[in-house]
């Protein structure tokens, strides 16, 4: 399974694939390059079919994040199994994006 994007009136949602790591690095970029998120709306990114996450993966949200516009645009991670919530607590995530 590939990264999907959905974009709408409230704004951008990436549904990774089962695996993020280093080898989605273009094709994650290109996803929110792709399409222009207005200030004040949200991109959601989605965990629902993600099992795997390497160091990578957590710069490219922060990478994500400063393309975006950093505290313009809201990011919320979504639907992140236990272990890759932990890896976001560790990583002291919760105080960059919103963690559902």
């Amino acid at each position: 399974m590939s990264i999907s994007t959905n974009s709408n009136e409230k704004g951008l949602s990436i549904v990774l694939a089962e695996r993020f790591d280093f080898g989605e690095v273009d094709r994650f970029r290109r996803c929110y390059e792709s399409v222009k998120v207005p200030k004040g709306k949200s991109v959601k990114i989605d965990f629902k079919n993600t099992r795997y996450i390497d160091s990578s993966a957590l710069g490219m949200l922060i990478n994500a994040k400063d393309y975006l516009g950093g505290s313009e645009v809201k990011i919320k991670l979504v639907n992140a199994n236990e272990q890759i919530k932990k890896i976001f607590s560790i990583s002291r995530f919760d105080m960059k994006f919103d963690i559902e």
